[in-house]
């Protein structure tokens, strides 16, 4: 049967294909249930996008929500096994406020998740689907990355501990006049400064971060981010990709890699995602954890074709019904849209009239 891509929506569109992507590097579909324990998304309400859970009592007492996120339920239901890799794709409704309506709304989403015995191999080949997942929807894109694990490394190398939440919403800000007025050291002041910058070049972020990095945990996050950098370099993508530590939000849950896509016509991120290992042990969970969302809700007025006709093509019925259908039938045999009317009526667009 073929497919006809013009009776399908944006986010169908879309999600079709990256369900392919997903499927040819050999993940394999995870289906789950809509409802999960109410419990499950308060203990992790920080993870979740939107603060709304909708929850309900099932019949058998028992408190449940209408999932607002896929990692957190997938994580619930994941073996728990360091000796293997789980390499999972979904395509879900999650339930939760709508950042364009601002009103609850059931939302697609589509995305990759990573599981047990990560690597440097998984960690690169999941942050290759996310860059495919972006040049899938367009060809303008830009993909931005930093490293949680490094920036905390960095951190802890120059004994910053007071005022750490503030530093880190100076950061992702990117506020550096009020980071100037903390009662930092110079150097430490100078480090937190390369973490303020935006990053177009990656030979550019590898040199100011080797400048700021000597402890032992920061040289071996560091090595890690240069590993990831020279293979999207080596891929080819590095003309859509930059580096910006103002992903650094979220540090009480994701451990390395984290990174964020954005496209052209669209004010805010289509895909996120990052390596979370802080959020498996919170969980209960000792193995590894990367992966990634796209929010197909954010694609709703993206690239929708303005249609110019109602229909190709109007068949104007007279008599004999047998010899009109089957014409329609061989009109639409062309790839043609054909409606069958006794009469035209006022206001249908079409392409041609045929009697």
């Amino acid at each position: 049967m073929q497919l006809d891509p013009k009776i399908l929506k944006t986010d169908e569109r879309v999600a079709y294909a990256l369900r392919s992507i997903y499927r040819k590097f050999g993940y394999m579909r995870f289906k789950m249930s809509r409802f999960e324990e109410y419990a499950l998304y308060i203990k992790n309400k920080d993870f979740l996008v939107s603060d709304g859970i909708i929850s309900f009592t099932d019949t058998n007492g028992r408190l449940l929500a209408l999932k607002p996120d896929v990692t957190l339920s997938i994580i619930n239901n994941s073996n728990n096994s360091v000796a293997e890799t789980q390499k999972l794709y979904y395509d879900e409704n999650v339930y939760r406020i709508s950042k364009s309506s601002k009103s609850y709304k059931e939302i697609r989403q589509t995305g990759v998740e990573c599981i047990g015995n990560v690597g440097l191999l998984e960690i690169c080949e999941v942050s290759m689907l996310a860059i495919k997942s972006l040049k899938s929807i367009s060809d303008s894109f830009v993909f931005e990355l930093s490293h949680i694990g490094l920036l905390e490394a960095v951190l802890e190398q120059y004994n910053i501990s007071d005022n750490l939440k503030t530093i880190i919403s100076l950061i992702t800000s990117k506020n550096l006049d009020e980071l100037k007025k903390l009662e930092l050291d110079e150097e430490a002041l100078k480090a937190i400064c390369v973490f303020v910058k935006n990053f177009s070049c990656f030979d550019d972020a590898v040199v100011e971060l080797e400048s700021i990095c000597y402890s032992r945990a920061a040289v071996e996050a560091l090595d890690e981010f240069k590993a990831i950098l020279k293979f999207v370099l080596d891929m080819g993508y590095a003309e859509n990709c930059k580096v910006d530590f103002s992903l650094a939000n979220d540090m009480s849950y994701y451990s390395g890699i984290v990174f964020r896509g954005y496209i052209k016509q669209v004010p805010v991120g289509v895909l996120s995602g990052g390596q979370y290992d802080k959020l498996m042990r919170k969980m209960g969970k000792n193995s590894g954890a990367i992966g990634f969302a796209v929010y197909l809700d954010a694609l709703e007025r993206y690239n929708m074709e303005e249609m110019q006709y109602d229909v190709d093509t109007v068949l104007l019925h007279k008599d004999d019904i047998c010899a009109t259908l089957k014409r329609a039938e061989e009109l639409s045999k062309d790839g043609k849209s054909v409606r069958v009317l006794s009469k035209i009526p006022d206001g249908l667009r079409y392409r041609e009239f045929i009697e």
